[in-house]
């Protein structure tokens, strides 16, 4: 399983990556300390198992997990217990709590490797968008998303109260949505589908802005619509 960890104390990184190398079900692709750094390679990677601590400056673990559209596994790997109902609550695979004796992470990483082909499930608690725009963190509720659009090396995210600009590409964002909920249109717009109001040729309507639909998304977009 590709592996990668993230907590924000090098002491626990070095020993967590001691545990994964000597285990021959992982695959030890990265490691962060930044919790932050961890999200921007998630949005590029394709992980199948994070081995994460909760209690992180900048981004607990628990908010990172349910900013992913498409979480994968996950144990948790935390000094404070009290954290363990919220962890289960995300569907985490385990819950381990520092200092981790070797045969309980076995045990964990066994546990994870019989669920491997069963996915993540998202939760209502997952349902939104971790995005860093103006120095700042943002927490968007996927149900405000009205849609996103290319522009530049930015995107703009447009919600029901508020427009966010990141420094993102449309395509990372793209794999941070759910693709029951949201479609990409055209090259440089996807759209949340509840939103549209209506539908005239190749434009749809989503709070009085018209959006361009390409030709080829067309026949898709009519139905999810339907």
């Amino acid at each position: 399983m590709r592996t990668i960890i993230i907590d924000d104390e090098h002491l626990a990184v070095r020993v967590l990556e001691k545990y994964v190398k000597l285990n021959p079900l992982l695959q030890l692709t990265a490691s962060f300390t930044d919790p932050l750094e961890a999200f921007a390679y998630l949005q590029q990677h394709e992980v199948d198992l994070i081995l994460l601590d909760i209690n992180m400056p900048e981004l607990s673990g628990l908010a990172l997990i349910r900013s992913l559209a498409r979480p994968p596994k996950v144990i948790f790997t935390t000094a404070y217990p009290e954290y363990a109902v919220e962890g289960f609550e995300v569907e985490a695979v385990d819950y381990l709590v520092k200092p981790i004796a070797p045969g309980r992470f076995l045990k964990a990483v066994e546990k994870a490797h019989r669920t491997q082909n069963q996915p993540a499930h998202a939760t209502e608690e997952t349902r939104h968008l971790l995005v860093k725009a103006d120095r700042k963190l943002y927490r968007l509720p996927l149900d405000e998303l009205l849609y996103l659009q290319a522009y530049g090396d930015y995107v703009k995210i447009v919600c029901s109260d508020k427009v966010i600009t990141p420094k993102e590409k449309l395509s990372n964002l793209e794999k941070m949505l759910p693709d029951q909920s949201f479609l990409r249109v055209h090259r440089s717009y996807i759209i949340a589908l509840d939103k549209v109001e209506y539908m005239e040729g190749n434009l749809v309507f989503i709070n009085r802005q018209s959006i361009p639909v390409a030709q080829a998304n067309r026949e898709q977009l009519l139905t999810k619509l339907a």
